[in-house]
């Protein structure tokens, strides 16, 4: 079984998308129509911005899920058994599995970019990333620091776990990572605490557009990153979507129900080729590819 997966931000890259958009009629007329959804031509950015261009929030997000879903739309074989997301990526997963309209997902994601923006600006705060350890001694750190707001916001691999909370929690916790024998303990180049309870605005302000958006059943199931399990109900679909703000993106868990449900082969969709390298920690035992995104 193949199972089709979505990157998310961080992925972006100078020159993104461009031999899509050249080779791919189909393709084109997609970036097309986003740049007049959006309102403002974010091919240019894509084929031709700066790194600090792309960086910029109401950039990067849209930018990464027309990259993937003009991969899926290029690709004469995309059949998929199962599709998964890391964060950003599973409004992409949504498209590939029509549970939602591009068109309609990209209004959401950019709602959703904007309202992450404003709950940033509301709470200053940040992410660090932990590497080498457990990931339920990470978990007792997070849960220590009563004092600020500091919790497990993306489960990326065996070993390797990013944290989320306060500009002080984060800076206490990494110090208490390292005393227990983190590997790293590296403060991450966000806007915010992703992933956590100080994006609750934006859970709030997205949730309003995601309860008014019409979702399709599925042709096959998304693991979402809330619980890591599979799901065809478009209720379940909507209310896991809307949690995802705040709460951890579960991908270990997500890949090894995956590969436990019988997926073999692992298609990333989408700009460069992170999410490949995490799956082979995940799950040595299965192939992961690409459908040839670059970077």
């Amino acid at each position: 079984m193949i199972a089709y997966i979505f990157p998310g931000q961080g992925a972006q890259f100078t020159g993104m998308g461009k031999d899509i958009y050249e080779s791919s009629a189909s393709a084109k007329a997609l970036f097309e129509q986003a740049n007049g959804i959006l309102g403002f031509r974010i091919t240019d950015a894509m084929f031709g911005g700066t790194a600090d261009e792309l960086k910029q929030t109401n950039v990067t997000q849209p930018a990464i899920f027309i990259h993937s879903v003009a991969a899926v739309m290029a690709s004469s074989s995309f059949k998929p058994d199962m599709v998964a997301g890391h964060s950003l990526g599973e409004f992409s997963s949504l498209v590939a599995n029509n549970t939602l309209s591009f068109e309609d997902a990209l209004r959401l994601v950019a709602k959703r970019a904007r309202a992450m923006q404003r709950a940033c600006e509301i709470n200053p705060s940040t992410m660090a990333a932990i590497l080498g350890l457990d990931d339920t001694k990470v978990e007792e750190i997070c849960a220590s620091i009563t004092s600020e707001i500091v919790v497990a916001a993306n489960y990326n691999c065996p070993g390797q776990l990013v944290i989320s909370g306060s500009m002080k929690g984060i800076e206490i916790a990494i110090e208490k990572m390292k005393a227990a024998g983190a590997k790293r303990a590296l403060p991450l180049q966000v806007g915010g605490a992703f992933h956590s309870p100080l994006m609750e605005p934006a859970r709030e302000e997205l949730a309003k557009a995601i309860d008014s958006t019409h979702f399709n059943t599925p042709v096959c199931a998304v693991y979402q990153n809330v619980n890591a399990l599979p799901s065809t109900d478009v209720m379940v679909i909507k209310k896991n979507l809307i949690a995802q703000l705040t709460s951890p993106v579960r991908w270990t868990q997500s890949v090894q129900n995956m590969v436990k449900d019988g997926a073999t082969h692992f298609i990333e969709c989408g700009p460069g080729k992170v999410l490949q390298g995490l799956v082979k920690k995940i799950a040595p035992a299965v192939e992961a590819g690409s459908l040839g995104t670059g970077a």
